[in-house]
């Protein structure tokens, strides 16, 4: 307590501790996306005289993030080449009829892929496959896409590749003097917490996964789970017009939901059945995607136009050879959360129109162009082909179809395989460094024809590096002032007496606790340097403590924020909130309990 009293008396710890603090209430108010709230911090650090220039952007040349970005782009070659195609063929097979088979599934191959392949692209790639099994099988796909994500996040801990976080680690520990993680420094560790978690995916009662699906008419005839909320109006020509609501085909035929009625200035809300409806009425609707399609091909109904002056682009046809109707997903960290398509002139940027949004089981009150997205919706659009693929190389929206003739490389598919295991070979028979591998596998890629050398560029995620590199300085920073020595001494303080086990218990949980409020990246930033000062009085090597840090951080199973994956699949599956909590607070228990006992068997103590 005296130490850190003193470390207090230094003005830049003071203004470490108060850039700290403003990126914690920027991580977790979201005012600022993570990578800016990193940028921001950096530059604060700089500015203030904390870190030099030279220490602060380190990180921005540290060999973790130059492998990272090549990590990107032979991952990418993966995908275009095919090499998943045999997995989503024994998902699609008779094979896999249940979804205890299917979790299995996941568990026992999806997850190993994961450990070498970035989890986020593994799960947009597999997340329409899944969705089609859901459909064909006639089963809520809440009951199988979030051990989908879990599966992906238990995957990321068996290699150094498994997660970008990993690489963050990595980093840190060698900027703090205690070298760097090889590329299978922790799997020995990882591959219990595999197996175990995948058994408590495939044990775990059915009951924790809540069926959002199942009691609608969402499976009859639809390839879609999951309603739309959209605004159409009513042309003079529809054979709506006239008709009340309760007895038009509208709702007769169709699985449509009338959220309201607005004519001219006239707002209606339900109850609406006894309403005739007239031309030029304004419909907010509840829709599934093939439906709403339907409903447009037959001039029933027609988009509500945005903008007066684009009425002629804003009313697509579906039947239009040139367009292409697919989802998109907003991530988490997307730009476009917190703004309207109206003030974002989303078709103008894009040349994309918006045919509809979805956003889990909430409805959306608001006209679609006012209606303020939010991180994990999912957008239906309407574009020409070369639009949505130039949407597939924007980091703000993760296209989640799969375009026609869209994987022009897929003969190269073994090479592309022999490539990326030559990758994860070398550095361990040899004596050559991961990040040469990786960088050599991309030219190997781009050589081979596997990648298109535009592609490599486009591939890599610039917000995912700008976090990390960025989020580095705040662990030199907080050793330089000796902030870090002075936590740990105050820690480590507050655990004396304690048996190591128990130490390593609580650091464990605290980190998982601090990863559901900011980014996991943020957490193994600011805890990584202050947890490895423990080592000496735990009697435990530093790798010990770092390797804890690392997986606490890792276990984000409590909330959909606490991992991109479970977000991108919160939408999909109509999950509520405590939907992800209810599933994953048993894994994580197991994990609290697991994984302080792992790293003691690996570096002793007691």
């Amino acid at each position: 307590m005296n130490e850190l009293s003193a470390v207090l008396q230094n003005p830049q710890a003071l203004v470490t501790l108060a850039i700290l603090f403003l990126a914690v209430v920027l991580f977790i108010s979201g005012a600022l996306v993570p990578e800016l709230t990193g940028l921001l911090s950096l530059g604060l650090l700089i500015a203030t005289g904390v870190l030099t220039p030279q220490k602060a952007l380190a990180g921005f040349g540290s060999p973790a993030l130059i492998t990272l970005m090549g990590l990107f782009a032979v991952s990418a070659a993966l995908f275009r080449s095919g090499a998943l195609d045999r997995l989503r063929e024994l998902i699609a097979s008779e094979r896999i009829r249940t979804p205890r088979r299917l979790i299995a599934l996941m568990g026992l191959v999806v997850a190993p892929i994961s450990g070498v392949v970035p989890n986020t692209p593994v799960v947009a790639s597999l997340l329409p496959v899944i969705e089609a099994w859901c459909s064909r099988r006639q089963i809520s796909p809440s009951r199988v896409l979030l051990p989908l994500s879990f599966a992906t996040v238990l995957g990321g801990t068996l290699t150094l590749l498994g997660s970008s976080v990993n690489l963050l680690v990595s980093d840190i520990s060698q900027q703090l003097g205690y070298g760097s993680l090889e590329l299978f420094s922790f799997t020995v560790i990882g591959i219990p917490i595999w197996l175990v978690g995948t058994i408590y995916l495939l044990l775990a009662p059915q009951s924790l996964l809540p069926d959002r699906g199942r009691d609608t008419n969402d499976f009859v005839g639809s390839n879609d789970q999951t309603g739309y909320f959209t605004e159409v109006t009513i042309p003079l020509d529809s054979n709506l017009v006239g008709q009340s609501l309760h007895n038009s085909r509208l709702q007769r035929r169709f699985d449509v939901d009338v959220l309201e009625l607005q004519r001219g200035k006239e707002r209606l809300l339900p109850p609406l059945a006894d309403r005739r409806i007239e031309p030029g009425d304004r419909l907010l609707l509840r829709v599934t995607r093939s439906d709403l399609l339907r409903l447009q091909q037959e001039h029933t109904i027609q988009l509500a136009k945005p903008d007066a002056t684009n009425n002629k682009q804003s009313n697509l046809s579906a039947s239009n050879e040139s367009q292409k109707t697919v989802e998109v997903l907003l991530p988490a960290g997307s730009t476009l959360a917190g703004a309207s398509l109206r003030e974002l002139r989303f078709r103008q940027r894009h040349n994309a129109t918006v045919l509809a949004l979805r956003r889990g089981q909430e409805t959306v009150q608001e006209r679609l162009g006012q209606a303020v997205l939010r991180e994990g919706d999912v957008l239906l659009l309407q574009a020409p082909k070369d639009s949505i693929r130039g949407l597939q190389a924007n980091n703000d929206l993760l296209v989640l179809d799969q375009l026609e003739n869209d994987l022009p490389t897929v003969r190269r598919k073994p090479i592309a395989i022999a490539i990326a295991m030559s990758m994860l070979i070398l550095p361990t028979i040899t004596s050559l460094p991961l990040v040469a591998s990786v960088l050599l596998a991309v030219i190997a890629m781009v050589a081979g024809g596997c990648l298109r050398p535009g592609e490599v560029q486009r591939s890599i995620r610039l917000d995912v590096l700008l976090l990390l590199g960025s989020l580095s300085s705040f662990s030199v920073a907080l050793q330089s002032t000796g902030l870090a020595d002075a936590l740990a001494s105050t820690l480590e303080y507050q655990l004396e007496g304690l048996p190591t086990y128990l130490a390593l218990l609580i650091i464990f949980l605290s980190t998982t606790i601090f990863t559901q409020v900011l980014t996991n990246a943020a957490s193994v930033a600011l805890l990584v340097p202050v947890a490895i000062q423990l080592a000496p009085g735990m009697s435990l090597p530093p790798s010990a403590l770092l390797l804890t840090v690392l997986f606490g951080a890792s276990q984000s199973f409590l909330t959909p924020m606490g991992y991109q994956t479970n977000l991108m699949v919160f939408g999909p599956g109509r999950y509520r909130f405590l939907d992800v909590t209810r599933y994953g607070a048993g894994l994580t228990l197991v994990m609290t309990f697991m994984v302080p006992g792992l790293i003691l068997w690996q570096y002793g103590g007691s």
